[in-house]
């Protein structure tokens, strides 16, 4: 049985992209070895395939130059002393390990991009931070083979770049409907406060979450579900504490583990995806919260960055925001009428079927036949 190892430097609790990436390997008859980061003392198992393995990494720093570079010094040894055939990088802040390990053992390395790694907002405002990044990434690409990424922009933009094509592989969800939800994830004392408006994600800079707490404030009728966590929690909750917010028309879930999340999407009105143009990576995003939405069948309010701006316009199952402002924000909920969000709600069904990854996944027998 031949062998995949898969790099992440998150802990894997929410990544629903490696899980089933991991589970498709496995299916398929490899054997997969995961590594990530160990961020809690307890998680939830991972997969029940016997064939997937997890090794978190407990490290004394999580943040800045010394985290990156003592993390890349654990895997470098962690992928040295692996059995291997195959290893699978995902995004730039773990490839240079993989790289090395793939050249001194003469392994096949195929590398996952899930975003335009030195375009995130977190490196707009460093740029000495972005040029070793940059200068990595020039490196290290234009000699890979097996790449491919989450969007047709950031496909193309690798490819001006470094002349190296990308297969694009969206972050679909699995074919799955919710026809009952948990108990414990009935969100009884949100929804009786008014429909819930969802952001699900990572709570970072650029993703609109500001503007939407404060549209909070203009709306009645309505409450803010946000579920994730990330750089700007604190200061997020601040900000609905001091608009008389917070647990009475925002609330803060946490991060749900990727198998959990598909319940609260359900029980949404709508699902809000609101990046702004902070950088090339969110213009070119394909974010997999967007599909999430539309495999729950929540009609979507979203930004018209290019990509996600091409799904709305082709499946119709959501509305732009032509202008990031609360007033705007507001109104634009407030317009749909009963007959357009039905519309969008069948829109959301019709769009599921083709928009799902098992249809994606097939693209993956490129890189691990």
């Amino acid at each position: 049985m031949k062998t995949v190892t898969i790099t992440v430097i998150n802990d894997l609790l929410t990544d629903n992209r490696v899980l089933k990436t991991a589970e498709y390997l496995a299916a398929k008859g490899y054997r997969v070895k995961i590594f990530g980061r160990k961020l809690q003392k307890t998680y939830p198992p991972f997969s029940s395939n016997e064939n997937i393995t997890v090794k978190r990494f407990k490290l004394p720093v999580n943040k800045g130059k010394l985290f990156y570079l003592y993390y890349n010094f654990i895997l470098f040894f962690a992928l040295l002393f692996t059995k291997k055939d195959i290893l699978l990088a995902v995004d730039l802040d773990t490839l240079l390990p993989n790289y090395l390990v793939s050249h001194l053992q003469n392994k096949k390395l195929v590398y996952d991009s899930h975003e335009l790694f030195t375009e995130v907002p977190e490196l707009i405002d460093r740029p000495k931070t972005k040029k070793i990044w940059l200068k990595l990434e020039s490196w290290i690409l234009p000699k890979l083979k097996h790449c491919y990424t989450v969007s047709p922009s950031i496909a193309k933009e690798y490819k001006n770049r470094y002349g190296v094509g990308f297969e694009v592989i969206r972050n679909l969800p699995l074919y799955e409907k919710v026809k009952s939800i948990p108990k414990n994830l009935k969100l009884n004392h949100i929804s009786t406060k008014g429909k819930i408006l969802l952001y699900q994600g990572s709570l970072n800079k650029g993703r609109g979450i500001e503007l939407m707490i404060k549209t909070m404030a203009l709306l009645d009728g309505f409450t803010l579900v946000i579920a994730g966590s990330g750089d700007l929690e604190n200061e997020l909750k601040k900000l609905a504490a001091e608009l008389n917010l917070l647990d009475k028309k925002v609330f803060f879930l946490g991060r749900i583990p990727a198998k959990e999340l598909k319940y609260i999407t359900a029980q949404a009105y709508l699902g809000l995806s609101l990046e702004e143009e902070a950088g090339l990576n969110y213009k070119y995003a394909l974010p997999n919260k967007l599909f999430d939405y539309i495999m729950a069948e929540v009609p979507q309010v979203v930004s018209p960055l290019t990509e996600m701006k091409k799904i709305i316009e082709q499946y119709k199952t959501g509305i732009l925001l032509t202008k990031h402002d609360e007033e705007t924000l507001k109104n634009t909920i407030l317009s749909i009428t009963p007959g357009q969000y039905g519309e969008m709600k069948k829109n959301c069904e019709i769009a599921s079927k083709e928009l799902n990854w098992e249809n994606e996944a097939k693209k993956l027998e490129k890189y691990f036949p």
